[in-house]
């Protein structure tokens, strides 16, 4: 019987690579035969709120068969962090309910991906990194890979060290064509002074399904050190 391969997908910022690194990682797992799912509990900036675009590209990459109201619990129209969004509405999200969803899938492959950074509010009361506390997983942590990266993955290893959170990999990812000096001794860098796994950096691709299949290259051997050889 296979293991699960479980992970909580977090950032830095937002729109540095959360969900193409998702999608990576639940492709490859359904490639080695796992039957993964993706959970985005809490999506801002949905354009149609039926069709949430980052859950529907978990859906897509994992070929999971759960119905969206499982996967994507909390939905809000306008580009901001949940727990502003739902306060804008007069709205609590239920996190319990997301607790219950969560642990509806024991047993399975999950990736959980987070909305925007650590400390991005869910609620009045809790935060990103409050779920990943109570979700008890590993993180990868997905961070610009140019000029100002080690401030701003080093912030975000320190809070998750001081709340003993395992950090499986931190992901480097390239959001511009051009180059970027630092690029080059990043990686090493945060490697160094943190003791994690750093991956990337993943190049800068425009091309939707060509970035796709560059950040699985990537990604790839995170999940042979799990014993996970994807096809």
């Amino acid at each position: 019987m296979m293991m699960p391969f479980r992970v909580f997908v977090t950032a830095t910022d937002t729109g540095v690579g959360k969900t193409e690194t998702s999608c990576a990682l639940l492709s490859l797992l359904a490639e080695a035969g796992h039957r993964p799912v993706g959970f985005k509990p809490y999506e801002s900036g949905c354009e149609d709120l039926e069709r949430p675009a980052d859950a529907l590209r978990h859906k897509q990459a994992s070929g999971a068969s759960e119905p969206l109201s499982q996967v994507s619990l909390h939905r809000f129209r306008e580009p901001l962090a949940p727990g502003v969004a739902a306060e804008r509405l007069g709205q609590v999200p239920d996190f319990q309910k997301t607790l219950d969803a969560f642990h509806a899938f024991q047993g399975r492959s999950v990736v959980v991906e987070g909305a925007g950074g650590l400390l991005v509010p869910l609620d009045s009361q809790r935060r990103v990194i409050d779920l990943v506390s109570a979700l008890q997983l590993p993180v990868v942590l997905v961070a610009r890979a140019g000029l100002g990266t080690i401030n701003h993955t080093g912030l975000s290893l320190e809070a998750l060290f001081r709340r003993n959170l395992p950090v499986k990999a931190v992901v480097l990812s390239k959001g511009f064509e051009g180059v970027d000096v630092s690029e080059e001794d990043n990686p090493r860098w945060i490697a160094r002074l943190y003791g994690v796994p750093v991956f990337g950096p993943v190049p800068f691709v425009q091309d939707a399904a060509l970035r796709h299949e560059t950040f699985r290259q990537v990604l790839r051997p995170l999940l042979d050190t799990t014993g996970i050889r994807p096809g």
